[in-house]
């Protein structure tokens, strides 16, 4: 059977403003870094009738989650992150590092472990893709609503272990991300994004399972 056209192709082919797969043969692939959480992956590749060769940071992958309550709040943790020496706000995240979860699993299984919430409402906001000229990680960022306490609380530890939680208003947020006072990637991502989705009466959002193009391991098929 033909495989059925990933969204990018799709909107391409529409005229639509969109950036697109590029098939391109990968003539070798080694691991030259093996890290803690990532590795540094070396490639070799056809591209322009020549043969390139990058170096790139090989990333699982990671979701975030907005929980959103009924007043337009959104949960926020303040975590120190070592490469810049910061304790910054930011939603509650995690990585894709566990094979048999669907990005929705680890969604749910990170705000329960983080800030000990679940929710009866998934969405996804919006995807994006941090560094691209660096490294491979994607990010799907979730709209968790109907917020309640989660069955059980959990301990945290190492960067953890001081986290600092503090709900706060869409607006309020919007405005610190303007003025450059908190500077997470998913943070600022989600904040606009939750933003322009809501004055659009979330018609924005995709369902929970909706396809990952930027994604390896869910390109081309709904993200279960």
């Amino acid at each position: 059977m033909p495989e059925t056209p990933a969204a990018g192709d799709e909107q391409a082919a529409s005229g639509l403003l969109s950036d697109e797969p590029a098939a391109v043969e990968v003539l070798s692939s080694e691991v030259v870094f093996d890290g803690y959480v990532w590795d540094v992956r070396r490639e070799g590749f056809e591209y322009g009738g020549a043969t390139l060769r990058r170096d790139f940071v090989d990333h699982p992958g990671a979701v975030a989650i907005f929980a959103l309550d009924d007043e337009d709040r959104v949960l926020l943790i303040k975590q120190y992150r070592h490469p810049v020496r910061r304790r910054e706000w930011e939603p509650p995240a995690g990585l894709l590092d566990v094979d048999a979860e669907s990005p929705l699993e680890a969604a749910m299984r990170e705000l329960a472990e983080e800030v000990d919430q679940e929710a009866d409402d998934w969405h996804v906001l919006i995807d994006y893709v941090t560094t691209p000229g660096g490294n491979n990680e994607a990010i799907r960022i979730f709209l968790a609503r109907g917020l309640h306490d989660a069955a059980e609380t959990f301990d945290r530890e190492g960067e953890e272990a001081d986290m600092e939680k503090r709900w706060v208003g869409l607006d309020e947020l919007v405005d610190a991300v303007l003025d450059s006072r908190v500077q997470n990637p998913s943070l600022v991502i989600g904040a606009l994004a939750a933003q322009a989705s809501r004055a659009r009466g979330w018609s924005t959002l995709k369902p929970a399972d909706a396809e990952w193009p930027a994604h390896p391991r869910f390109r081309g098929t709904a993200a279960e």
